[in-house]
């Protein structure tokens, strides 16, 4: 079952990939005419290979053109068109459809904006602007109708009335469900918005936001995302938002995760990719015992969506 009700496309399509080159530095501030620049345990998610060294600080340019190099390699192996990204106005999808726009240009890249209540149509406007930004099409569609006519249709054993959490997976799904019709019928792949940090956690919808075709940033934990956004020239105000599922009013994911990234980054890092002990970590890095015991709980509890289905073995018989 799902754990949390992170849907983010921050809870979310193709040609050879050697398409024009355009400029990702996404300049505006909330301005859609704004003008662009020249026009498991150890197991790194799909991405661009394995997650930056523990411990040390990322290199933009690099990590950018390793991002940029995994797109246009990906597309190109599935003989696809571009990509469809469903875009929240946050941190992660924003610098994932700006890595896209680099990898492929602008006109092979799809935004898809998905607001479903009040909070995520604020959201919404901020995504309109950077896709304006990135000269990338795309549209918006409000689901609160679509999430009312399917709890209508729903058996009444499975009401969504004041269940955040099967709302939040719900919208999720409708969300992907979107981004596969867009991709399905324009010969595209649905590029994914969850980081390195997120994955590790689970901290997504199981075919929701965690179903995709490739995931660019993944190899980055959020606060690597950060950075890279910051080279990127990212409006001030997306990278001043508190990361956020969007689906409750002042929800946040350090408020889910019992500790913010700047603490939950070195954890996982120390804990994944190095192996360090518990007791060590929470020592090097000042934290509650229990904070870590939770954030490695979450990370074996989730286990089942970084994994594919389990299924017998197959025997050949004597």
């Amino acid at each position: 079952m799902d754990t949390s009700t992170r849907g983010d496309p921050e809870t979310g399509t193709e040609d050879d990939g050697d398409g024009p080159h355009t400029s990702t530095r996404v300049e505006s501030d909330r301005d859609p005419s704004a003008p662009r620049e020249g026009g498991e345990a150890g197991s790194a998610p799909t991405g661009p290979t394995g997650p930056a060294a523990p411990g040390d600080p990322i290199d933009p340019a690099t990590e950018l053109e390793r991002a940029v190099s995994f797109v246009r390699e990906t597309v190109s192996a599935a003989a696809a068109d571009g990509i469809v990204i469903n875009m929240s106005g946050g941190l992660d999808s924003t610098v994932a459809a700006a890595i896209a726009v680099e990898a492929l240009g602008s006109d092979r890249v799809y935004g898809l904006i998905l607001p479903c209540n009040k909070i995520g149509a604020h959201h919404a406007r901020d995504a309109e602007g950077l896709a304006e930004a990135l000269g990338i099409d795309h549209d918006t569609v409000h689901l609160q109708p679509l999430l009312a006519q399917f709890g209508s249709v729903a058996p009444d054993r499975f009401g969504l009335h004041d269940e955040p959490t099967l709302v939040g997976n719900v919208i999720a799904r409708l969300r992907m469900t979107l981004a596969y019709l867009a991709a399905n019928a324009t010969g595209r792949l649905v590029c994914g918005t969850t980081n390195r940090s997120e994955h590790l956690l689970g901290y997504l919808t199981k075919h929701g936001d965690g179903a995709v075709d490739l995931l660019p940033i993944g190899h980055l934990y959020k606060t690597d995302v950060r950075a890279l956004a910051e080279s990127l020239e990212v409006p001030g105000f997306v990278l001043e938002k508190p990361p956020t599922a969007g689906m409750l009013a002042g929800q946040r994911d350090a408020d889910d995760l019992g500790a913010d990234y700047d603490a939950v980054d070195p954890a996982l890092r120390l804990a994944i990719d190095e192996g360090v002990p518990v007791d060590e970590i929470a020592s090097r890095l000042g934290l509650e015992r229990e904070v870590v015991d939770d954030l490695l709980e979450r990370h074996r509890a989730t286990e089942h969506k970084r994994a594919l289905p389990p299924m017998p073995d197959r025997r050949r018989s004597e």
